[in-house]
């Protein structure tokens, strides 16, 4: 089975994106208020430094506590790859 790119190693507390690991708080309470923050700041994302980059970070750390949240990555997951895997009817050479 191939290794998922984007996990929450939990063992390990690291979040994997691609060859990149951030440290995250072990704790669920933690990972939660990490979560949050990045949403938030993702929000602020037209300011200097915050960035909107920070918003699907956020929900990747909160989709590993909150089931509701898991549910909809997990469906936007799904949704990207038949996207991609699906041949565009539209184009024309």
């Amino acid at each position: 089975m191939p290794e998922r790119r984007y996990r929450l190693d939990q063992k390990r507390g690291r979040l994997v994106l691609g060859s990149v690991e951030i440290p995250v708080p072990r704790s669920r309470t933690g990972r939660i208020a990490t979560g949050t923050a990045l949403i938030g700041g993702g929000f602020l994302g037209f300011l200097p430094i915050l960035g909107f980059w920070m918003l699907p970070l956020g929900l990747l750390v909160l989709s590993h506590d909150l089931p509701a949240v898991r549910r909809r990555r997990r469906k936007m997951a799904v949704w990207w790859s038949r996207r991609k895997a699906s041949p565009r009817s539209s184009r024309k050479p």
